[in-house]
This record gives structure tokens, C-alpha cells and sequence, in this order.
């Protein structure tokens, strides 16, 4: 069985959940308070940045000169288009680039990023896929669960749903796997038993993103 039919049952659990948070049941039905989604932005963005160095390090790790290719142009995108999307998109809620930029990161993105570094730096590549598997998998999957109900009357959500059910973005998602299949097609077990724990590590903070976004989480002390 391929490893992501083998992983569905626990990502459909998780997805669930994301979907059921207060978080983003809010942007589902137009209800999210303002304030609570600008930390999301601010702390999306500079999650980005740090997931760009993740594509970085799948460049550098990749087996193929093909997929080599492919890191960087998502690495390009996410470093470009995307970055820019998130800044057009924050000054619709009136975030200035300069707040954006000075955001510090929270716990829950200082933990998720650092997790997916170290498993990008010290790991494999396939440990690298399958650790960015969650993050496109999940958005794709929650924004897809939400649009079936129907787009918020808020049209900054109704956005954000569409932009993550869009055809360039469900390509991405379905791009990545495909290849997390495709790299764990080989493996042992006991590779596949390290493989599912990496993703559940990443499917987990996936959702804790979201609840520290709710309680808008910041440094104890």
C-alpha cells in the first residue's frame, strides 16, 4: 500500500480536528475575529521564510537533477509570489511590511520550524518530503472541507479558502504526494515507521499553528 494510503486514516484525524478548532471554523463562516487572523498572517509569513530554506536544503538534497529543479522553483515562488501575496494580502488587514518583517516568531512557529530544519539538515530526502507533506496536504484538504459548506460572506476568508482549493495550489499538493509515495515506494518498515512518525510530528504542529494562533501564544517570559 502506498505510504500515503497507509498515513490517511491519522491525517484525516488531524485535518478533522483543524477543521473543528474555533480557529478556523471562524474563517469557514466569516465569524474569525480580525485580531486573531492578523497573527496568522504575521506568523504565516514568517513561516514562509523559514519554508523557504526548507526548499533550499530539498535542492541541495535532491537525487535528480529534475527534482533539484523543482525545489528551486518552489523555493523562487515561495521566496516571490507568495511572499508578495502575503504582504498584498496583510494590508488588507492593515499590516504594513515593515510589522510583517519585525514579527517575532512565536513558540509554536520557533518549534515547527526548527523540527523541520533539523529533519531537513540531518535527515534524508525522503525524510525532508515527507516532513513538508503536512503543510500543503493539510491546507489543501481543511480549505477543501471548508468550501464545501460554502465561502464566508467575508471576502478576505472567502479568499484564503479559495487561494488554498485553487488549481495551482492543489496541483502543489498533489505534486508532493506523489512524491512522498514515490520516495517511500523502497522502503523498509522500518523506514516507513520513522517516515509516518516524521509526519505526524509535522501533521501535529500543523495543528497546534492554529490553536497558538487562537490563543495568540507569545513567550512566557
Amino acid at each position: 500500500m502506498a505510504f500515503t494510503k497507509r498515513i490517511r486514516p491519522r491525517a484525516d484525524e488531524i485535518w478533522t480536528a483543524i477543521v473543528e478548532h474555533p480557529m478556523v471554523a471562524g474563517i469557514g463562516d466569516g465569524t474569525l475575529q480580525t485580531d486573531r487572523f492578523k497573527y496568522w498572517v504575521r506568523q504565516d509569513y514568517q513561516y514562509l521564510i523559514e519554508y523557504g530554506r526548507l526548499f533550499a536544503l530539498g535542492a541541495a538534497k535532491a537525487p535528480t537533477f529534475d527534482r533539484m529543479k523543482t525545489f528551486t522553483d518552489l523555493l523562487t515562488a515561495t521566496l516571490t509570489e507568495e511572499i508578495d501575496l502575503h504582504r498584498s494580502y496583510a494590508a488588507e488587514f492593515g499590516i504594513i511590511k515593515n510589522e510583517l518583517e519585525a514579527t517575532p516568531l512565536s513558540p509554536t512557529t520557533q518549534g515547527y520550524t526548527d523540527f523541520l530544519l533539523r529533519t531537513a539538515a540531518l535527515g534524508s530526502f525522503t525524510d525532508l518530503v515527507v516532513a513538508l507533506l503536512p503543510c500543503m496536504w493539510g491546507f489543501n484538504d481543511v480549505a477543501t472541507r471548508l468550501a464545501a459548506d460554502g465561502l464566508p460572506g467575508d471576502e478576505r476568508y472567502a479568499a484564503w479558502i479559495e487561494m488554498y482549493t485553487g488549481e495551482e495550489f492543489s496541483e502543489l499538493t498533489e505534486w508532493c504526494l506523489t512524491l512522498s509515495d514515490e520516495m517511500t515506494a523502497e522502503a523498509t518498515e522500518t523506514e516507513i515507521e520513522r517516515c509516518r512518525r516524521i509526519f505526524e510530528t509535522s501533521a501535529q504542529y500543523e495543528y497546534r499553528f492554529w490553536d497558538a494562533t487562537w490563543r495568540r501564544e507569545e513567550w512566557t517570559v
